[in-house]
């Protein structure tokens, strides 16, 4: 009830171009307290006046322009479930997603994101048509450039090269560093998981569920994929001298999936 009345009452702006939900909200896998995920997109950002004025007939609780990563305003709806409310311009948007795509340019983990918000978010209303038409012209096949790139980029951040995330995670061990260990060894997983996604011609589902979502949906996995991301994450504090035999294990077995299966050049 809420929802749908706030959502009515965003569409009116003069500046909503389109209105999409994403996350868990936009497929099956959600229940009734499941955060929203609402991007409104603009041709420019709406008064904090009248977002505020529109948001106090649909929420108890608001904390309005907050922009730790993008413009949002996070509130509780009346009904007790949180939303999220991104505010994006479609043209930066799309120009993204096409120098991922189109351009083959590989991130440092998590290159495909956005891509993947474009694909399986639900149009609530879209005031000309451009996002479900961005939304269509994306409907494509993986491309061969792009993952070749991501492979490429992020197999060199994880193992042989100086800056590698393996030498940095056996140096922090050495310094008996713990808040480096587990900073380096987040970045690993970032870079880990986005090849485990490129080389399954999948778009990356974002931060939360990364192994379940590939356990999944995947139908190339190294070795004991599972089994060793499990054994890192119980020894990162407890045993975090055995680190680096982890990762070593992880790196070998990620590179003989690829070799395998003809995915290193």
């Amino acid at each position: 009830m809420y929802f749908t009345q706030l959502c009515h009452l965003l569409q009116q702006m003069k500046e909503t171009e389109a209105l999409v939900l994403g996350g868990s909200r936009a497929g099956n896998s959600y229940d009734e307290k499941s955060d929203y995920d609402l991007y409104v997109y603009c041709s420019c950002v709406p008064s904090s006046s009248s977002r505020k004025e529109i948001l106090e007939q649909c929420c108890d609780y608001i904390e309005l322009g907050n922009s730790f990563w993008e413009l949002e305003d996070d509130c509780t709806l009346k009904n007790g479930v949180d939303i999220d409310i991104l505010y994006r311009n479609l043209d930066d948007f799309s120009a993204g997603i096409a120098d991922v795509v189109d351009g083959g340019n590989a991130h440092n983990g998590y290159t495909t994101c956005m891509w993947h918000n474009l694909l399986h978010s639900r149009i609530i209303y879209d005031r000309d048509g451009r996002y479900a038409k961005l939304q269509s012209s994306y409907d494509i096949a993986y491309p061969s450039r792009l993952k070749e790139a991501i492979i490429h980029n992020n197999l060199r951040l994880l193992t042989g090269n100086l800056p590698s995330y393996d030498r940095q995670i056996h140096k922090a061990i050495g310094r008996n560093d713990l808040l480096s260990i587990n900073h380096r060894t987040a970045a690993y997983m970032e870079s880990y998981f986005d090849i485990i996604f490129a080389m399954n011609e999948l778009t990356h589902p974002g931060e939360k569920r990364m192994m379940e979502y590939a356990l999944a949906n995947a139908s190339i996995l190294p070795e004991d994929f599972e089994k060793n991301i499990h054994k890192l994450m119980n020894h990162l504090y407890r045993e975090p001298s055995l680190v680096d035999i982890i990762i070593e294990h992880m790196n070998s077995a990620l590179i003989q999936c690829l070799q395998k299966n003809n995915m290193l050049k």
